[in-house]
């Protein structure tokens, strides 16, 4: 039934021949009341499902036993999140549960003791297992709990959200932060983010503690192993875009790069991982273009950025993240395009100002370049990169972005600790 409905709905849309007529007004209340009716029955197949699933599988081995622990990673992109807290669990010897949705999780090899460590599939498959979890805190990444597939198990007592960078959490999807009872926050700047949100939506309070970023904290760290083997003397620069349409190097890669074929600057080319599956003739198309330029070249690793940021002295990107960890890892200044992205589908969009948080530190520390200024990058550059003024306001924003840097780890499982002793009544 379902099936038949969305091809009917699918047929009336895209036919171009009618033979009928319907006024404007009465066509759109049909056409309303279709839609309508497919979204209600979908909705309402996908909860008999679960409900189903859920009689099937209830005793599947995520409900055997009652943890007081469980960390739940997405997968290898984590690794720098959650290492540093699994070792400080590890270090006071308390047991806890990791579960995994790589099969070949790095974290696995670590060959810890109080830690247990499982893969429990993907996607669906690792959403379905976590809706029978039991346990008295469970700590993720993943946002949107309890919005789309993942649901919260009536089992955990308490789910606590960490962050996997430097985040502005109005940049998350609608309602990602909502359904978690504690948010653990990089720096107090995302407080009245999420307050303000929890207003307008008239949520209860979550637990905001501020314990700083172990993403940052594990890099910084991982800084001191890393040789940087620079491949010139000259000034570099870090060409780091995002994928999709409105990315950096579909908009303007090669009105931007071909600037710098006569410079005296030397260009590394960054895309983002998922630009090889989404734009992958647009990187195949430039990588031709450019393959015989002796001062560009390209880092294609879907691992750590880390390399390249610490070989180059400027960045150049759009509204990607990496501008902040650049910014604080390496105290150096960047420019950036923002985005045209329409923001009805992040939380941004019930904020009552938007673009504050971004607007206020951001365009202290880094230049924004607009359409106008695509042409002349090479001539910005020359007239910022000496600039004393940027430098001067990083250090500001390393202390608005991250707090108690060096002690996120320990602050996140104190935090931990003392929810799931107040949970037991100790």
């Amino acid at each position: 039934m379902l099936k038949f409905l969305v091809i009917l709905c699918t047929f009336l849309c895209i036919s171009k021949r009618a033979f009928a007529y319907i006024d404007p007004g009465t066509g759109s209340m049909l056409f309303s009341i279709v839609l309508g009716s497919i979204t209600t029955v979908f909705f309402f197949v996908r909860v008999v499902i679960i409900h189903v699933k859920r009689y099937l599988f209830k005793k599947n081995s995520l409900t055997s036993r009652k943890h007081q622990f469980v960390v739940y990673s997405e997968g290898n992109q984590y690794y720098t999140v959650f290492k540093p807290v699994l070792d400080e669990f590890e270090s006071r010897k308390i047991p806890v549960m990791y579960y995994s949705s790589s099969s070949d999780d790095l974290l696995f090899q670590e060959g810890y003791s109080y830690v247990k460590v499982a893969y429990i599939g993907k996607g669906n498959k690792a959403y379905l297992k976590l809706a029978f979890l039991n346990a008295d805190v469970c700590v993720m990444t993943t946002p949107q709990l309890d919005v789309l597939q993942l649901k919260r198990s009536r089992n955990v007592k308490h789910y606590s959200h960490i962050f996997h960078a430097i985040a502005f959490s109005y940049s998350y999807r609608l309602f990602s932060l909502d359904y978690y009872d504690s948010v653990l926050c990089d720096a107090e700047y995302q407080v009245p983010m999420i307050r303000e949100l929890e207003h307008k939506r008239k949520l209860p309070e979550k637990k905001l503690p501020v314990v700083g970023s172990t993403y940052m904290d594990f890099n910084k760290q991982r800084l001191k192993d890393i040789k940087i083997d620079k491949k010139t003397n000259l000034y570099t620069i870090l060409i780091a875009s995002t994928w999709g349409e409105e990315s950096l190097l579909n908009k303007y890669g090669e009105k931007l790069i071909d600037q710098f074929l006569s410079s005296k600057y030397y260009v590394i080319i960054r895309p983002h991982p998922q630009s090889f599956l989404v734009d992958r003739n647009l990187i195949d198309k430039l990588q031709k273009r450019y393959k015989d330029c002796p001062n560009i070249s390209w880092d294609m690793s879907v691992s750590s950025n880390l390399e390249s940021m610490a070989e180059s002295d400027l960045l150049i990107t759009d509204w990607s993240r990496i501008m902040v960890d650049y910014a604080l890892l390496f105290k150096r200044t960047f420019l950036y395009t923002g985005t045209n992205v329409s923001n009805e589908v992040f939380d941004c969009h019930d904020l009552l100002d938007p673009y504050k948080w971004t607007y206020d530190v951001i365009s202290q520390i880094g230049k924004k370049l607009y359409p106008e200024d695509m042409g002349h990058v090479v001539r910005i550059i020359d007239e910022i990169k000496n600039d004393v003024e940027y430098k001067e306001k990083l250090d500001m924003a390393n202390e608005y972005f991250w707090a108690q840097q060096g002690r996120s780890a320990k602050n996140v499982v104190d935090f931990l600790v003392d929810i799931q002793k107040s949970l037991r009544g100790n």
